[in-house]
């Protein structure tokens, strides 16, 4: 199904220093340690120890495999190596491409990206930012000035990152650097072996083309913000059904909650079908893939089928669930929820900002008991379907850490939320001697160090206090009182309840010794959602047939899969986020790339759906 062109029967011509390679794995595998460093040569800028030292885990039996090798080769070199590669990449829009003196795939790159177009103005910023930025880092900045598209960024873009990364720190900016380096040399390759991700470019550009549905006072600042049941929410909905009709889905509806459904049937209707998807509504100003990615992956999938005519004998579900985020109303997962029939009727009732009603959002003020049975009858009965399957954006810098563009979800973890209060005694804070003082913001300032021991001794476990309150604070008074949340996440339940336990033990124990009073009121609590052994060992198997190790993580975020839970297996694949994998946040991205490996593993996942995995 996949386009990405990278068998060993293909070939092609690649002009380099005026002579001409004909380059495919098959030679690169077979090559000696002289004419590998020539046919890789510019793939790493001026670093040919890379691909040399890359050779040793040959033969590579996909693309992906010698990218990754190529970046573990630059992860595994001393510091002194990696800071001596960055600093062999030109400045952008600087000295080298007046000069004319840029290597051919920097001058290809920089020429994309419109850098050698500069207006005086553009030129002159530009050139105070590399003054600036080599001043406090040392070394030049480095951007993969094509993109997460490959078709360039703009000067403005380009601007914009680079005075945002300006403020970052030292340690941090050296891994961004590498990462960016890790992308120029994806982008390299691919134009090297004539690999095009032409999938993965539809996929990112079905992600752009939603984005353009965004609530109106959010679009006017050019955000985007796709809230239930507003106008751009519906259309969303409407574009996302359209999209699935061209794909070739056999049924397509939008039921009541405003969940988008298309059916791809098996060709044995008796037998049960894959569930999968993920939500389309967003948080305030969020990113372009927090969810979408879920149902346009799988999408994609149905399409390629429908092209081929080809049909497997379970059918596909792919729901684009309505609502995750618990934006307009304090009610989460509504779309996911309904399917498990999980739905509180007294949720019609809430009302948001505005005063409007979930019952009036969704124009059924005068039909309340028709809405709800026909919520009733949105609940999957589990034994139609064989399990559900989620693709997700990771959220987190893991995998970008890693240099892997996949992961597999081995639990989406369980969590505890409290809201919380210390009250101690506000006094004057130059006459208050310290061990006569009742701070309350200290009590919570010693419980946060706490909290982070604790949770790094699992490992895996993660403790946050995200409000941070002094109600009337002043700079001269010692706090009386002080507004907190506390939030708990661990991969199974007895590893989380064991970490509240100890937090909350350790949080009375300092309020008394400080003298300080806690109320603490549990305001949320989810049940970790382990993934199903059998399924998490089927996206493991769909991954390392792209030649890329299997890494196994598990979420801190919460999911979809995990309402489907507690009604069928699920198991989960998360997808390498750029920008440190930010997320819920305009930076959000990822690459068509990872985009394309991501279709071509769930492909590779429905394939090996009806055989036995081990």
């Amino acid at each position: 199904m996949a386009k990405r062109r990278t068998t060993k029967n293909f070939r092609k011509t690649f002009a380099l220093n005026d002579s001409i390679l004909m380059i495919s794995l098959d030679q690169l595998n077979q090559a000696s340690e002289d004419a590998t460093a020539a046919l890789l040569l510019g793939i790493y800028e001026h670093s040919p120890w890379v691909a040399t030292r890359a050779m040793s885990h040959r033969p590579f039996k996909t693309l992906a495999q010698l990218k990754y090798a190529l970046a573990s080769a630059v992860s595994d070199a001393t510091p002194d190596e990696q800071i001596s590669l960055i600093c062999a990449h030109p400045e952008l829009a600087g000295k080298a491409m007046v000069s004319r003196s840029l290597t051919a795939e920097s001058t290809n790159e920089q020429s994309t990206a419109g850098l050698t177009h500069c207006t005086p103005e553009q030129f002159a910023k530009l050139q105070l930012l590399n003054q600036q930025y080599n001043e406090k880092f040392g070394w030049p900045f480095i951007l993969a000035v094509r993109g997460p598209r490959g078709l360039g960024l703009n000067r403005e873009q380009i601007i914009q990152t680079f005075e945002r990364r300006l403020n970052g720190l030292k340690a941090f900016e050296l891994k961004e650097c590498l990462r960016n380096i890790h992308r120029i040399a994806e982008i390299r390759l691919n134009d090297r072996f004539g690999a095009e991700p032409a999938l993965g470019n539809e996929l990112w550009d079905w992600h752009e083309q939603l984005a353009e549905h965004s609530d109106p006072e959010f679009k006017a600042r050019g955000e985007l913000t796709v809230t239930y049941m507003t106008e751009a929410h519906q259309a969303a909905a409407k574009s996302i059904a359209e999209r699935m009709q061209q794909c070739g889905f056999d049924s397509i509806e939008i039921d009541v909650l405003g969940n988008v459904v298309g059916r791809y049937h098996g060709s044995d209707r008796a037998q049960p079908y894959l569930l999968t998807g993920s939500h389309y509504d967003t948080v305030r100003n969020g990113g372009k893939y927090d969810g979408r990615l879920g149902f346009f992956g799988p999408m994609m999938c149905v399409r390629e089928l429908h092209q081929k005519n080809r049909r497997f004998s379970f059918g596909i579900e792919v729901v684009a669930f309505a609502e995750e985020e618990g934006q307009r109303y304090k009610a989460t997962f509504l779309g996911s929820g309904a399917l498990t029939g999980n739905f509180n009727p007294a949720w019609l009732e809430q009302t948001d900002a505005q005063g409007i009603s979930m019952l009036q959002a969704l124009g059924k003020v005068d039909k309340r008991a028709q809405l709800l049975e026909q919520i009733a009858q949105l609940k999957r009965d589990p034994k139609n379907y064989s399990g559900f399957v989620e693709l997700h954006v990771e959220q987190g810098p893991v995998l970008n850490e890693l240099n892997l563009p996949l992961g597999v979800v081995t639990s989406i973890n369980g969590g505890l939320r409290f809201i919380g209060e210390i009250t101690g005694q506000a006094s004057h804070a130059g006459t208050t001697p310290m061990n006569q003082r009742r701070d309350a913001a200290a009590a919570l300032a010693e419980l946060s160090v706490y909290m982070e021991q604790r949770a790094q001794a699992d490992g895996d476990s993660v403790a946050t206090i995200g409000i941070l309150q002094v109600p009337n604070g002043s700079i001269n008074v010692v706090p009386g009182r002080c507004n907190f949340s506390l939030d708990m996440r661990a991969p199974n339940d007895p590893q989380r309840d064991a970490l509240v336990a100890d937090v909350i033990a350790q949080f009375d124990l300092i309020c008394e010794r400080r003298g300080v009073s806690l109320r603490l009121e549990e305001s949320m609590r989810a049940a970790a959602a382990p993934s199903h052994p059998d399924w998490k060992n089927r996206w493991a198997h769909a991954v390392a047939a792209l030649g890329i190790p299997v890494f196994e993580m598990p979420s801190g975020a919460g999911h979809d899969a995990m309402k489907l839970h507690e009604i069928m297996p699920q198991a989960m694949l998360f997808v390498r986020g750029e920008n440190s994998g930010i997320s819920h946040n305009p930076l959000e991205s990822t690459n068509n790339d990872d985009l394309q490996l991501c279709v071509e593993t769930f492909n590779q996942f429905l394939e090996n759906l009806s055989q036995p995995i081990t």
